[in-house]
């Protein structure tokens, strides 16, 4: 981010009541190039398809289609690609858990 974009932000950021000296100061060096802590973690979304999850679940793709897990669609896509893999997880945990 440029120096001059960075400046903006600050003034920007004195004009506003609600923000203290300390948070501002922190908004500040979160934006400052080489900030450690600018760079969010990269997420890892692992999509499965729906024969993936019925092969997991040992159930058929009909019944993956009425489970209550969301289906994840792709930008520009009607249909969708898949489900997030941590759903599933969770999903199966969920149902292991409620069955004891």
């Amino acid at each position: 981010m440029l120096q001059t974009t960075i400046h903006l932000v600050g003034v920007i950021l004195n004009t506003d009541p609600t923000i203290d000296a300390q948070e501002r100061t922190r908004i500040l060096q979160l934006l400052q190039p080489g900030s450690a802590s600018s760079d969010p973690p990269p997420l890892e979304l692992h999509l499965i398809t729906r024969q993936e999850v019925a092969r997991r679940l040992n159930r058929t793709v009909r019944t993956v289609d009425s489970l209550p897990l969301k289906k994840v669609r792709l930008p520009g896509r009607k249909t969708a690609a898949g489900f997030l893999e941590s759903d599933v997880d969770a999903f199966i945990k969920q149902a292991c858990v409620s069955s004891l």
